[in-house]
């Protein structure tokens, strides 16, 4: 199909917040909700939106991600508030497991003025960022090193991070899905981040909006087994009641 312009501005829209609910569409574009389910019907159809329910998002492939550097540009702005927010409540002198991630990266940097941090992690960008705070005894796990991200994952990691128990696991996360899943796309990734999850005294996941209703292959967690959520814009529903239901505490960081 050729989009009209209000579709195109749709399209447009949607790629700049990743999701985004049919009413907060129409309230954008002054229309009716019934106008802008059928946009999103015939954008559907022709394979350029994905729906669900009470909104959509861009298609995407529930196999692969998308390119680090594509993702290191993604709401770039989120990121950086969710990274203050949990910058914020990290207090000096603990220590720290935290996992691959665009967004757990921009924590490392929002993490540069702590004091007596002790940081273990299998992201050579965290670690890299975070050898800059001469304050910060940074540890990175052995293993093999992918080259699209820098992330280190394998056996040989799984084993060196189960030697800490450390306060806080900060995760990061490509998926999270209507049944409460928490998902990402790399096996070998997820059994690093369920081993930094299961030596930690509290866990600590960081996600904007775009990864609530975004498929992805592999199961990481569910809810339960978080701690916190720190993300940048109220989660749409059946969020709201989950995260209640398995008493995550949920922290939408504001611009």
């Amino acid at each position: 199909m050729t989009p009209n312009p209000r579709q195109s501005e749709l399209l447009s829209e949607v790629k700049a917040r990743g999701s985004v609910s049919v009413e907060a569409l129409a309230e954008r574009f002054g229309v009716t909700l019934q106008t802008v389910r059928r946009d999103v019907k015939l954008l559907a159809e022709a394979g350029l939106l994905a729906r669900f329910h009470g909104g959509v998002r861009l298609p995407g492939s529930t196999t692969e991600n998308i390119a680090y550097r594509q993702r290191e540009a993604l709401h770039a702005d989120g990121k950086q508030r969710i990274a203050r927010a949990i910058a914020a409540q990290v207090p000096n002198g603990c220590s720290l497991l935290i996992n691959l991630g665009t967004t757990t990266e921009a924590v490392a940097r929002a993490l540069l003025e702590h004091q007596g941090l002790r940081v273990i992690t299998n992201n050579l960008n965290v670690a890299s960022i975070l050898a800059g705070n001469p304050d910060c005894e940074v540890i990175v796990a052995g293993g093999l090193v992918r080259h699209r991200d820098r992330g280190i994952v394998g056996e040989a990691t799984l084993d060196f991070i189960r030697q800490f128990r450390v306060d806080i696991g900060l995760i990061g996360i490509s998926g999270i899905e209507p049944d409460g899943s928490l998902r990402d796309f790399d096996y070998r990734e997820v059994k690093v981040s369920r081993v930094i999850m299961a030596q930690s005294r509290e866990v600590w996941m960081a996600a904007d909006h775009s990864k609530f209703n975004r498929p992805a292959m592999v199961e990481l967690a569910r809810f339960a087994q978080l701690d916190r959520l720190f993300t940048d814009a109220e989660p749409p529903a059946p969020f709201p009641a989950l995260l209640a239901e398995a008493g995550v505490q949920c922290e939408v960081a504001q611009p």
